[in-house]
């Protein structure tokens, strides 16, 4: 059994949502230097650009950039039709775009809710659909399609934050994941979400800025995450290693979940 085989993904087509930032950018320099070919999309075009040129400079996979605003239907649309005149195949779907809203729970506005959820879930399940025809084309009973939604921990906890919108939709992604997992592996396609816990993000980054130590003390590894953890447990989800695994929620946290407290 040939572990570089086990684990390669070489030549395979991927779109990263979310992909020029953050955990998003993590997992796409990860496949890309494995040699896949990463589409990146968020709508910040210029931070996609600027990702392209930094990704193709690594050599080995290669990187395109095609920016768009999925708070907008049509341009979830827009993007899956252009994806569909480059390839003929997607193997690999990584729903990371998302967003967050923190607000005292007697302030916290109705627009949070809307803004939240479009993003983290209903968003997923529209650019999930309209991509489904290249999934299924990519995909095989023995080397299925793969569809990777990057959750959080806070939708498995209850977060001392008061980001109510964002752990309910990260929990409803959880769960939608696994509803496809059911509905889509028929069709020879995996769906399986990652509770991520902190990474250094620009989501996270004034939370670790004001309470890293205390982050850190209640993760039982002693730290936060790194760009090899997200994007390592993406190559095994998105390889051979990881074509039997449907409808699971992966923990990539060090532990923050299971931290006992008493």
């Amino acid at each position: 059994m040939d572990v570089q085989k086990l684990f390669d993904v070489k030549g395979k087509v991927v779109l990263v949502t979310g992909g020029a930032k953050g955990i998003g950018r993590m997992i796409s320099e990860g496949f890309v230097t494995n040699g896949a070919t990463v589409y990146i999309s968020s709508r910040d075009a210029k931070a996609c650009d600027k990702a392209v040129d930094e990704l193709n400079a690594l050599g080995t996979g290669k990187a395109h950039a095609i920016p768009a605003n999925f708070y907008q239907e049509e341009e979830c649309k827009r993007l899956a039709e252009e994806i569909a005149k480059r390839e003929d195949k997607l193997h690999i779907l990584v729903n990371n775009s998302g967003s967050n809203w923190g607000a005292p729970y007697d302030e916290y506005p109705s627009a949070a809710w809307t803004r939240v959820l479009t993003l983290n879930l209903h968003r997923v399940f529209d650019l999930t659909k309209l991509l489904t025809p290249l999934l299924e084309n990519a995909g095989s009973a023995g080397d299925p399609a793969r569809i990777i939604n990057i959750g959080s921990v806070d939708g498995l906890r209850v977060p001392a934050l008061e980001t109510f919108a964002y752990s309910a939709s990260k929990a409803g992604l959880h769960h939608l994941s696994r509803v496809l997992a059911y509905h889509l592996g028929k069709r020879n396609i995996t769906s399986n979400s990652l509770a991520c816990g902190p990474f250094e993000s620009k989501m996270m980054a004034a939370t670790l800025k004001s309470n890293r130590e205390v982050i850190e003390s209640n993760i039982p590894l002693g730290r936060i995450g790194t760009p090899q953890d997200v994007a390592g447990a993406c190559l095994f989800l998105g390889s051979r290693a990881g074509s039997y695994i449907n409808g699971a929620t992966i923990t990539v946290d060090g532990g923050s979940v299971i931290n006992a407290k008493l």
